[in-house]
């Protein structure tokens, strides 16, 4: 007669006694054959090892040592559990190894995310700070807007992301690399040129090109003119703020960019500051998931943008 369902799960039921812990320290001490020398080498005490060894035959209802005087001496099912345990740590061993690879634990490549703004300065020199310390860990990029990392980040389709900090993330662990301030671009010789500063009030005519929603510059692009009192008249959007540098060159309109890419402009691109009530500062670091902060490449790239922030990107 087959067995039922119900009795196949009870056969196979492990008694919540009998735990990996407890099964290392059976390793332990059948090693050394001594509690204090078990307990040495797990860093707790002897009175840990002889409970936990009493649980196991607790768990297994049946004796795994005779005690003579005040010593311990494993009966053969103490060996042959200890058989058993060797096997089953092991292969748990190496289910966590594999389980991490695929999560992107502790793996021998890191994927970064990055804003298309941080590629010229910023992922460069990580990057570089990563081969030093991790050189056998390869880096794969990934550019987006700030919305679409923060996805990939959740998701698991990047590990790190290199971003502005983004707001009601408790998930998120972030580490500021450095902040930046947004300016009034417009291609040269326009009628701002002569200016100190700019007053956007005073552009409610003026064509504009922007950047798409999501980027952390689209946010503060829409904040400065909601300052400013008026809906700005943009005649396109782009998906990468080097595509927008040159729509600004072109003449097609003006823009608000970051100050970080004013090494890589056009040279037919003119920054002027913004007054002062526009002024719009993002914070850009580096961001991970809470449960990825003891991943080792992780914790070697947070060394390294602690390192380069006290260095100018």
């Amino acid at each position: 007669m087959a067995a039922s369902p119900r009795d196949a799960a009870a056969a196979v039921r492990v008694d919540e006694a009998i735990t990996f812990r407890r099964l290392e320290i059976l390793l332990a001490f059948m090693e050394t054959g001594n509690l204090a020398r078990a307990a040495e080498k797990l860093d707790t005490s002897a009175v840990s090892v002889h409970r936990a060894l009493h649980a196991l035959e607790s768990g297994l209802r049946c004796a795994l040592f005779r005690h003579e005087g005040r010593n311990l001496h494993p009966t053969d099912a103490a060996q042959a559990l200890a058989e058993v345990a060797r096997e089953v740590l092991r292969g748990m061993t190496e289910g966590i190894r594999s389980t991490r690879e695929v999560a992107g634990y502790s793996a021998d490549r890191i994927r970064i995310g990055s804003l298309y703004s941080l590629t010229h300065q910023t992922v460069p020199a990580l990057v570089m700070g990563m081969k030093l310390r991790k050189p056998d860990v390869q880096t794969e990029l990934v550019l987006g807007s700030n919305a679409d990392l923060l996805q990939k980040l959740r998701d698991g389709s990047v590990d790190a992301a290199l971003m502005g900090s983004p707001e009601s993330a408790a998930d998120v662990e972030s580490e500021p690399l450095f902040e930046d301030d947004i300016f009034f671009a417009a291609p040269a010789g326009s009628r701002y040129a002569a200016l100190q500063e700019v007053d956007l009030s005073a552009c409610a005519e003026e064509r504009f090109v922007s950047l798409s929603e999501g980027f952390v510059t689209y946010g503060g692009f829409l904040e400065s003119f909601r300052i400013a009192g008026f809906a700005p008249n943009v005649v396109m959007k782009t998906g990468d703020i080097f595509s927008l540098m040159n729509l600004v060159s072109g003449g097609i309109g003006c823009t608000l960019l970051p100050g970080r890419v004013r090494s890589v402009m056009p040279q037919d691109v003119q920054f002027i500051p913004l007054q002062p009530r526009y002024l719009m500062r993002q914070t850009i670091g580096l961001h991970f998931l809470r449960t990825r902060e003891r991943d080792p490449n992780l914790l070697a790239l947070l060394t390294v943008c602690r390192l380069a922030r006290a260095k100018p990107l």
